[in-house]
């Protein structure tokens, strides 16, 4: 596991340099530091905060944003790098991220190039990031590649927001389901059962079954069925955590009937985005399709572009291993092709992403309206089952009455 060392050491300037560097031993450290022509003095393993790191305000994409645009500003104005990175991380709200700017400035004045200090913050700045930046600084055009990275991470929100807003109302909607069962069948049932035992005869089946499952919950039985649960979703998270429980899962998704539809033209989006805004930026192909299969956040996408990539590297286009993958539409591959034809692989990319941006938007709302109904049927149900169980035996007294 990736370990925080603070370094300290001396500049091929002579100046004493110190900063923090995110590796798996000090070895690696020495490694690093060697490269960037500074001799190591002291490497120590940062001490882990007390708490889990409470105190410690977390850095958002909204952060890095906010950065991004900045920065492109300051260096297309002129200013020079490492006084552009005093300023903003001086002026920034976020205060671990001010550190964190600042640490980039260190290692910038002690002779880093600002890629090489962005990729010591893996977890902040992703690989798509700092390649670019370094595509950027090579070309001259830093600033321009600034202002694309900005635009890339709030349309790739964008699309994350769409999925999560389609998700979040179902997932409502069925907890506050479970919780009022829950209500009805340990404080309400009981009630009604108490009073049918003084009344004495044969009660309805329904009845029966109703009552029974809530002295079932009301005791030892509702400790277990929450037992159960909470290992069921434990032991899922555990799988999931795997790489073939991942593989399974990933899987598992993108063939479900509507869901699946959706996540797959998200993936389709996310990765035409990514590709077209890296090849761009001056990105090579075979390091961009790499990036792009690392930053799917699906393993089958992941393999589908690896399996994309190796082909590239033996000489073959792109569309022709995309088409065999039978991952991605035939409409994309056919797109992919002809901008690889005409030399316009990243513009035609940017317009694909486009369109099936639009239609997550329109998958979001188609799901959204099939699942109000749905769901409100499915708590009605269960609700009006419930009531009418418990009301059965009075409509029979009053019959008898």
């Amino acid at each position: 596991m990736p370990k925080i060392f603070k370094w300290k050491g001396k500049s091929s300037k002579g100046n004493i340099v110190k900063g923090e560097l995110t590796a798996e031993s000090k070895e690696e450290v020495q490694s690093y530091l060697r490269k960037q022509r500074i001799v190591p003095r002291n490497i120590a393993e940062k001490p882990k905060p007390l708490f889990g790191g409470m105190g410690a305000t977390p850095i958002k994409n909204k952060d890095i944003v906010i950065f991004t645009r900045q920065f492109a500003t300051m260096i297309g104005a002129g200013l020079p790098l490492i006084q552009a990175l005093d300023i903003l991380s001086k002026q920034t709200d976020n205060k671990t991220f001010g550190t964190v700017i600042t640490d980039i400035k260190v290692e910038v004045e002690g002779g880093s190039t600002f890629a090489d200090a962005l990729r010591k913050y893996p977890k902040i700045f992703n690989d798509l990031y700092s390649n670019m930046v370094a595509a950027g600084e090579v070309g001259g055009i830093l600033d321009t590649i600034l202002i694309r990275l900005a635009g890339y991470i709030e349309k790739a929100e964008a699309l994350k927001g769409k999925v999560k807003s389609a998700m979040v109302y179902p997932i409502v909607v069925m907890s506050i389901a479970v919780l009022v069962i829950i209500v009805i069948m340990v404080f309400v049932v009981p009630t009604f059962g108490k009073m049918f035992e003084t009344l004495g005869g044969t009660l309805p089946l329904p009845t029966q079954m109703i009552i029974s499952m809530s002295d079932f919950l009301s005791g030892a039985g509702g400790l277990t069925v929450l037992a159960v649960v909470v290992g069921v979703i434990f032991g899922i998270k555990r799988f999931r955590a795997t790489k073939k429980g991942q593989v399974i899962f990933d899987r598992i998704l993108l063939k479900l009937p509507i869901l699946g539809i959706l996540l797959r033209k998200v993936a389709v989006a996310k990765f035409t985005r990514t590709l077209g805004t890296l090849i761009s930026s001056g990105v090579n192909i075979l390091e961009g399709l790499n990036i792009t299969a690392r930053t799917a956040g699906n393993k089958i996408i992941e393999a589908a572009v690896l399996e994309v990539r190796q082909a590239v590297s033996e000489g073959k286009t792109i569309a022709e291993p995309l088409a065999e993958s039978k991952v991605f539409p035939p409409m994309v591959t056919q797109m992919i092709a002809v901008g690889e034809s005409t030399g316009a692989l990243d513009a035609m990319c940017e317009k694909i992403a486009d369109f099936y941006d639009e239609e997550v938007d329109a998958a979001v709302g188609a799901l959204t309206a099939m699942l109000e109904p749905l769901l409100m049927v499915f708590l009605g149900g269960i609700v009006g089952f419930i009531v009418v169980a418990m009301y059965l035996p009075i409509f029979k007294l009053i019959t008898l009455v």
